[in-house]
C-alpha cells in the first residue's frame, strides 16, 4: 500500500479518510450526528414549586450529590408529577439555588422543581419529607408566582459554635475584625491559591454566649454571622481564618457550623428576609365561605 493512502477493507476506506468518503445519506434519510430522540416530546410543566430544606445531625456530611440523589429517589416514592428534560438522557427539572458546603448544617436550603400536573403545595411538602431521611427534612412549600429566585439569595446567617473559646475571647476578636477595613485571607481553589478580603462582605458579626444546654465551666463561644454573596464567595470558615490572621483566635476543635437562614439582605435593618415570602404574598386572595370566613392560607415558613 503507497503511503499517504487510506486503507480499505472490503472496498470501504477506514480511519481518518473514512469521515472525507463516507456515502452521503439517501434522500429522506436524517444525516449523520442528527439523530433525535424516539417516542413523544416530554409533557410540558403546569405548575412548579419553591421548597426549603435542611440538613441537619450526622446528614449534614451529605454531599450536594448525595442529596440530589436522595431527592430524586423521594420523588419517586412520593409519585410527584414530574417535568422531565427533552433529549436521550431525559432527567427531572430540579432547580438548586446556593447549597451549603459539606460538612456544614443548614436550616435554609432552597430548590424548586416542575410538574406536569397541579398539586397542593403542602401536601406535596408532606410526601416529600416522608420519603427523605430524617435530617434531610422539607420544612417549606409555595407555589412560584413571582421569578429570581437565586436573586433574592444574596446574603446568609451562620452561626458558629466555637468550643474551647471564651465568650469574652470571642468578643475581643469579633471586635477587632471589625475594625479592621480589610481582613485579607487566603484559600486554595482549583486554579491555585487566591487571596480575597474577607471583611467586605461581613454584614455582622457577634459574639454569644451558648444555649443552656452545656455546663458552665466549659467555655463555649457562638458567632453569629451575617454574609453577603459575593463573587469570590466569603465562607464562614473564611472568616474563621480572617478572625485567626487579626486577632490569634484559634479554636482547638474544629467549628460546628450552621447556616440559619439565607434570603434577601435588608440594608436598613441588617436583617435577611424570607425569599419564599413574595410567592405567598402574590398568591390570589383565599376565596369566602357561604357563612363569610375566609379559607386558611398557606403558613408562614420559620422567620429568617
Amino acid at each position: 500500500m503507497s503511503r499517504g493512502r487510506p486503507a480499505v477493507t472490503g472496498g470501504t476506506p477506514t480511519g481518518r479518510w473514512a469521515a472525507h468518503t463516507a456515502p452521503a445519506p439517501h434522500r429522506g434519510e436524517e444525516p449523520l450526528g442528527k439523530r433525535q430522540p424516539e417516542g413523544p416530546p416530554p409533557a410540558p410543566a403546569v405548575q412548579r414549586i419553591r421548597l426549603r430544606y435542611t440538613k441537619r445531625g450526622r446528614l449534614r456530611f451529605t454531599s450536594h450529590r448525595d442529596f440530589q440523589r436522595a431527592f430524586e429517589r423521594a420523588l419517586r416514592r412520593a409519585e410527584v408529577p414530574m417535568a422531565y428534560s427533552a433529549g436521550f438522557t431525559p432527567h427531572p427539572k430540579v432547580s438548586y439555588a446556593n447549597a451549603a458546603p459539606t460538612g456544614v448544617g443548614s436550616e435554609a436550603e432552597y430548590l424548586e422543581i416542575a410538574l406536569t400536573a397541579q398539586r397542593d403545595p403542602e401536601k406535596l411538602r408532606t410526601l416529600l419529607d416522608e420519603s427523605l431521611p430524617t435530617g434531610l427534612d422539607i420544612i417549606d412549600a409555595v407555589e412560584v408566582r413571582t421569578s429570581g429566585l437565586a436573586d433574592r439569595l444574596t446574603a446568609s446567617v451562620w452561626e458558629l459554635r466555637l468550643d474551647g473559646v471564651t465568650v469574652e475571647a470571642a468578643e475581643k476578636a469579633v471586635e477587632t475584625f471589625l475594625a479592621a477595613e480589610t481582613v485579607e485571607v487566603q484559600r486554595k481553589t482549583k486554579n491555585g491559591m487566591r487571596t480575597f478580603d474577607t471583611r467586605g462582605a461581613v454584614a455582622g458579626l457577634q459574639a454569644l454566649p451558648p444555649q443552656a444546654d452545656r455546663p458552665l465551666d466549659d467555655a463555649c463561644a457562638i458567632l453569629r454571622l451575617v454574609v453577603r454573596h459575593l463573587t469570590p464567595a466569603v465562607r464562614p470558615d473564611d472568616v474563621l481564618s480572617g478572625l485567626r490572621a487579626v486577632a490569634d483566635l484559634a479554636p482547638p476543635v474544629p467549628a460546628a457550623v450552621t447556616r440559619l437562614a439565607q434570603g434577601l439582605f435588608d440594608e436598613e435593618s441588617g436583617t435577611v428576609t424570607d425569599p419564599l415570602a413574595p410567592d405567598r404574598e402574590a398568591a390570589p386572595a383565599a376565596p369566602q365561605t357561604a357563612a363569610g370566613t375566609v379559607s386558611a392560607t398557606a403558613p408562614e415558613g420559620p422567620a429568617a
